[in-house]
């Protein structure tokens, strides 16, 4: 019978045995690797079938989302999705929905980016093969035409600083932004932020403080749509909890009447982008008044987008 004492001594041996066979593992990852990885040639004669057959409205996502090299030589003038969360993402501002794949990498996760994206999605002829990159076609059940979107009309809005008694500070417009009166962060600008690691090209619109709203009027709103508030807190300041951080507000009224058309209410901690939506009637345009607020300014940086959408529309499959 082995003697207690001989336990402690064997230890090292079996230590060297597991790191020697860790190190195996990864010398036959990395030996495997370069055989599951595309090449400059793949991605070019991808992004030459993307030139030809590419529509106005189409986009381009990658899986796994984090195959971001394709990113180098694909068409500028296709949107590319791909970040943490990106294969749920309904991509509703594009009818047609072209998939990136590789799936041979490693960790690539295919059959769970097919649950998640595959709903509501219709495949258009036959996947194609560029060494190990596969390009496919999807018709997007998820589509919804964008009728009114806020960030594209921000030239046209009003924007000013709105106290609670009703009265008014104007923000001008200077060509590139309408800027406030007071901190240089109070200004209405279409930017590119990060809301919980999803990129988003959104209004930035910074509560001002104290019960005075930030405030950007909108004309021309269609009736007869589907009303819908996205929004959140960018980078990592959703997450922070602190005693002295505020809720945060914003929303959307209707300026004719005053009705109050979506709220959010975004309390410390609470991540993500945010979203509210409510159906418009037949009727004539409206007037809205977007606008957001919160007691402590601090860390409460939000980027917001306001949409009127139509109703799914059907994709030809002429000419794919």
């Amino acid at each position: 019978m082995r003697s207690p004492r001989s336990f402690p001594r064997a230890l090292p041996l079996l230590e060297l045995g597991g790191l020697l066979l860790v190190a195996l593992a990864c010398l036959v990852f990395q030996l495997r690797l370069p055989g599951r990885l595309a090449s400059e040639a793949d991605y070019r004669t991808v992004a030459g079938w993307l030139r030809a057959e590419a529509r106005l409205g189409d986009a381009v996502l990658l899986f796994p989302w984090w195959s971001e090299r394709a990113r180098l030589y694909l068409p500028p003038e296709l949107p590319v999705y791909g970040y943490l969360g990106s294969d749920k993402d309904d991509l509703s501002a594009h009818p047609r929905v072209w998939v990136l794949g590789q799936p041979e990498l490693p960790r690539a996760g295919e059959a769970d980016f097919q649950a998640a994206f595959l709903p509501q999605r219709t495949a258009v002829g036959t996947s194609r093969r560029a060494g190990n990159l596969e390009l496919t076609l999807y018709e997007n059940g998820r589509h919804r035409p964008r009728r009114f979107v806020a960030s594209e009309a921000y030239v046209k809005a009003r924007v000013y600083l709105e106290a609670r008694d009703g009265t008014r500070r104007d923000c001008p417009f200077d060509g590139r932004v309408h800027r406030c009166p007071g901190p240089p962060h109070l200004y209405v600008a279409p930017e590119w932020h990060e809301i919980n690691s999803e990129p988003r090209h959104c209004l930035w619109m910074h509560a001002p403080g104290g019960m005075q709203r930030l405030v950007a009027e909108f004309d021309g709103v269609p009736a007869g749509t589907e009303l819908r508030l996205e929004g959140g807190l960018i980078f990592e300041y959703a997450s922070h909890r602190d005693a002295r951080l505020s809720t945060t507000y914003y929303g959307v009224e209707d300026v004719a009447s005053g009705e109050p058309l979506l709220e959010i209410a975004q309390p410390p901690g609470l991540e993500g982008l945010q979203k509210a939506s409510r159906a418009l009637p037949p009727g004539e345009a409206r007037t809205v008044k977007v606008w957001v607020r919160a007691e402590n300014p601090d860390r409460r940086q939000v980027c917001l987008d306001v949409f009127a959408l139509g109703d799914g529309a059907v994709v030809s499959r002429e000419g794919t």
